[in-house]
């Protein structure tokens, strides 16, 4: 494998949503995933409900050369990549202030996060209207905005984990958005509650959402694959 790419501060992160082809190798799939995990990148895998795929993974860790060498080696064993996401860890402008854990924990997670199997992904990008342009906003207006923003966020703590990776310059959104939630209704809330504050009312564009339950990559292979 080539010398590492390594961003200059947190991790690669890849979404890929797959869906199965005839005769797929389950155990080579299975063995990707553990490879991966092996060299120190996170793996989680999840069922994805509805059409747009079968299965997704969110890999993360500092290589992008392994996230790469883990996308070939799932299409190698015969999943198809339907669709995918490109990322990277980040400290949001406004956290200013956090406690160090707090910022770390953005930029390196421990995922998935225990008791909490219901996921769902959605790309998003702030908009840049002729009317509502959130870029060309004073920081001071846009810290504010965020700050109410992360308040709301926060009332869901304990039922929510979210993680916002950037994209600019990286894939064809600005944010990827993952959360896990305790129950699936408690995905559908935090999304819904949040898009009332004026932040994302005014400001926010989403792109196509994915849905689904995490379990160990054996588990989900043997959900998915039934009758394949």
């Amino acid at each position: 494998m080539p010398e590492p790419v390594t961003p200059s501060t947190g991790w690669g992160v890849l979404h890929l949503f797959c869906k199965f082809r005839p005769g797929v190798d389950r155990g080579a799939v299975i063995s990707a995933v553990k490879a991966a995990q092996a060299d120190d990148h996170q793996v989680v895998t999840f069922a994805v409900l509805g059409h747009k795929a079968d299965v997704g993974f969110m890999a993360i860790g500092p290589d992008l050369w392994r996230l790469r060498a883990l996308q070939g080696a799932l299409q190698h064993a015969g999943l198809h990549v339907a669709d995918s996401y490109v990322s990277l860890t980040e400290v949001s402008e406004y956290a200013k202030g956090m406690p160090a854990e707090l910022l770390d924990a953005r930029l390196h997670p421990k995922l998935p996060p225990e008791g909490k199997p219901a996921v769902c992904f959605y790309p998003m990008s702030k908009r840049r209207g002729d009317k509502d342009n959130w870029y060309t906003l004073p920081y001071e207006a846009r810290e504010e905005l965020m700050r109410g923003h992360g308040k709301t966020g926060r009332t869901f703590a304990g039922r929510v984990l979210q993680l916002i990776t950037g994209s600019t310059g990286l894939d064809d959104w600005e944010w990827g958005v993952t959360l896990f939630g305790v129950h699936p209704d408690d995905l559908k809330d935090t999304v819904y509650t949040m898009r009332f504050d004026e932040a994302s009312a005014l400001y926010a564009e989403f792109g196509p959402f994915y849905t689904g339950m995490v379990a160990p990559v054996a588990d989900v292979l043997a959900a998915v694959g039934r009758g394949r």
